[in-house]
């Protein structure tokens, strides 16, 4: 399974976040023990009162060139593993993301 798929308003994403990472960055594709494929992302911001959930949404709309509002958090909210939505044309939000993790 993908890292990302496109939807009917936008883009799914499956992130593996890093709280406390250092910086605030995109670290490419991991491939879990299961097999599912998620974004690695990492953010300075601690993970107490949801901090690290707005800074990880701040960075991808960063990186997707979208406002922040376009972006939300479906699933894991108190868990390191995630899911975004993030809303727009799937297709171009994916090229975006592909484009960007191939700069890295």
């Amino acid at each position: 399974m993908a890292a990302w798929s496109a939807t009917l308003d936008g883009l799914a994403i499956a992130v593996r976040l890093t709280p406390r990472g250092g910086r605030d960055g995109l670290d490419g594709v991991e491939t879990l023990s299961d097999g599912r494929q998620v974004l690695k992302a990492r953010v300075r911001a601690a993970p107490s009162e949801g901090e690290a959930n707005v800074a990880l949404i701040a960075l991808l709309a960063r990186e997707l060139q979208v406002s922040r509002s376009q972006i939300s958090l479906t699933a894991g909210a108190s868990a390191r593993l995630k899911r975004v939505a993030v809303q727009g044309d799937g297709e171009a939000l994916a090229a975006q993301l592909q484009k960007r993790l191939c700069e890295i």
